[in-house]
């Protein structure tokens, strides 16, 4: 049986780096509203391996907020449930499982470039992603070869191979790697999984049949999909949603505290009232 054939399952996977804006809710809530018309099951999922950006405050500020906008999930990290822990600072084990087998099959490699070599020697990002393309300057390293230095994991992509899906919002997508994007980090130099490798394996094993996100991951998509089929797991299927921009036409972030769902409740906005606005 196929992923989209099992019962829904979605999930919000909010990282507790700073407060969540009103981008965040929009798309969350369209994962929630996804989850409710099909009679699944919502998850949260507390992405918090990032050590240099996470703050504790922001989990239970995460938490409070996503409550007070009127999300109900039935598994998360204050609840529980089948596929526990859902904090991903606890499931590091399941990582390394994924990093061993990518490296038994030949599929990443250690690189030693810092962001500014890369920057230095890499073309410019693609309109639809903020990840410069990588040169491929480390591409024949060994791990045996490297002594007493700092290296991350790098996935080799099949240049000029093509990744196709079909999103569930925006329609049939192509991206060709070594082109739309290069090889990319799987395994940080401060020992801890990228976003990419930690995503797909979790997705995998909460048994994820759809993700919903954000317009501005569509580029990342094609990175996961080469990581499901090397780690030979279903991939689910993908709703991006179109993101919310502010006065200058920019992407939300997380540096946008007056439309942090905390700074609008402190104006006294009510959930209601915000989504409503939405459909304006």
């Amino acid at each position: 049986m196929s992923l989209s054939e099992k019962p829904y399952r979605g999930r919000l996977a909010p990282s507790p780096t700073g407060l969540l804006h009103l981008g965040h809710a929009r798309t969350f809530w369209t994962a929630q509203e996804r989850a409710r018309a099909k009679g699944g099951t919502l998850i949260l999922r507390n992405e918090d391996i990032d050590s240099t950006r996470f703050k504790l405050e922001f989990v239970s500020q995460m938490i409070e907020d996503l409550r007070w906008f009127g999300f109900e999930w039935q598994e998360g990290p204050d609840c529980g449930g089948p596929f526990a822990p859902y904090n991903q600072s606890e499931r590091l084990h399941l990582y390394h499982a994924a990093l061993e087998k990518l490296q038994a099959g030949g599929f990443i490699y250690p690189c030693t470039c810092s962001r500014k070599d890369i920057r230095d020697a890499a073309s410019a990002p693609n309109a639809g992603d903020d990840e410069v393309i990588y040169p491929g300057t480390c591409r024949q390293n060994r791990k045996s070869e490297i002594v007493n230095r700092k290296f991350s994991w790098r996935f080799r992509v099949p240049d000029g191979a093509t990744i196709s899906f079909t999103d569930r919002n925006c329609g049939p997508q192509t991206f060709v790697a070594g082109q739309d994007f290069g090889d990319f980090v799987v395994w940080r130099h401060d020992d801890v999984p990228a976003y990419q490798l930690a995503c797909v394996v979790d997705d995998a094993a909460m048994q994820v049949t759809e993700v919903v996100r954000g317009a501005d991951l569509l580029v990342s998509t094609a990175r996961q999909l080469l990581l499901y089929r090397a780690l030979k797991l279903a991939s689910p299927d993908f709703f991006h949603c179109a993101l919310v921009l502010d006065e200058k036409g920019q992407r939300l972030a997380k540096r946008h505290d007056v439309l942090s769902l905390r700074a609008l409740r402190g104006q006294g906005k009510t959930p209601d009232k915000l989504r409503r606005d939405w459909a304006q």
